[in-house]
């Protein structure tokens, strides 16, 4: 009874979509069966401990239900309480207390080098603005760990090729300087030569479409997608924050120290940069592996 009246009130009143009212449906009768030994006593909401649903989640945990499952349902026995609190006078949520089990966060997705390389190197038309504006695009996100959104709003006066540095304009308007090598000068150059006789002389942002118009998101998405596709990249995702990610582990994995690549990352917090560190660790197990005679040996072998 109760487990239904709060199916109600959660589609009713509280305009929760139908995944989530069956979501919350699933795991609430699961707990029901448990509490009540499938049946074998009256379920009674105000006699559960926090013990009892410990002892749920340990026995799920133990069965390998993902830590991600495990904190949905204990979500769901939270709304639940607090509806029970709300409508019935219940005294306490014993779901409360209950710390919600830790999911692990996915690694980002990265380019390996060797494919980096194919992608970058393979020859373009110098005399053709449009080739050459996407392959500085590309050589541009992988050198320096730039955004989509600061490569987009890059203005042509913060690039600076005699300094080898650019200055960029990250989340909460903060700016940062990057530098760069003669790879990206030479390409800039090319392209700002071109850009001045095929399309505009002086523009205020840096990219520009040949009619003179900035670029936009979904054009930049694009043509990354296309040449990382073209190139045989194997990620599971193609898009401009891999070059990104891609650019953070390659500097890591050839000795560049944290704290710099937090900063030209523009990371607010070093523990944000930190996830790439778990990156050039997880090849680092893998290469010992492959190459160690006694790292795969078992006991008994």
């Amino acid at each position: 009874m109760f487990i239904d009246e709060f199916l109600t009130y959660t589609r009713c009143e509280l305009n929760l979509s139908a995944h989530t009212v069956l979501s919350y449906k699933t795991d609430l009768e699961q707990w029901r069966d448990y509490a009540t030994d499938h049946g074998r006593y009256d379920f009674d909401p105000a006699d559960i401990t926090v013990a009892d649903i410990r002892s749920w989640l340990a026995q799920m945990a133990g069965e390998g239900i993902t830590p991600r499952t495990i904190r949905r349902k204990t979500q769901a026995l939270r709304a639940f309480y607090r509806f029970m609190i709300k409508r019935h006078g219940m005294q306490s949520n014993p779901a409360s207390e209950i710390a919600l089990a830790k999911t692990a966060k996915p690694l980002p997705v990265y380019v390996v080098p060797g494919e980096t390389n194919k992608m970058l190197d393979t020859e373009i038309d110098t005399d053709n603005f449009r080739e050459v504006r996407n392959r500085l695009i590309l050589t541009m996100f992988y050198s320096t760990g730039m955004r989509r959104d600061e490569l987009i709003t890059l203005l042509d006066a913060n690039v600076d090729t005699s300094k080898g540095e650019l200055k960029v304009l990250g989340k909460r308007n903060k700016e940062r300087i990057i530098p760069f090598g003669k790879e990206l000068t030479d390409l800039i150059l090319t392209y700002r030569r071109l850009r001045s006789r095929d399309v505009v002389s002086s523009p205020e942002r840096f990219f520009v479409k040949e009619d003179g118009e900035p670029l936009y998101p979904k054009l930049v998405y694009n043509l990354v997608h296309e040449a990382m596709s073209m190139a045989d990249v194997h990620a599971s995702r193609m898009s401009p924050h891999v070059l990104r990610h891609s650019f953070a582990t390659d500097m890591l994995n050839n000795g560049a120290e944290l704290p710099a690549v937090q900063k030209l990352l523009g990371h607010q917090s070093l523990a944000t940069t930190q996830i790439y560190t778990h990156i050039t660790y997880k090849e680092l197990q893998q290469n010992y592996k492959l190459a160690h005679p006694r790292a795969s040996k078992r006991k008994g072998g």
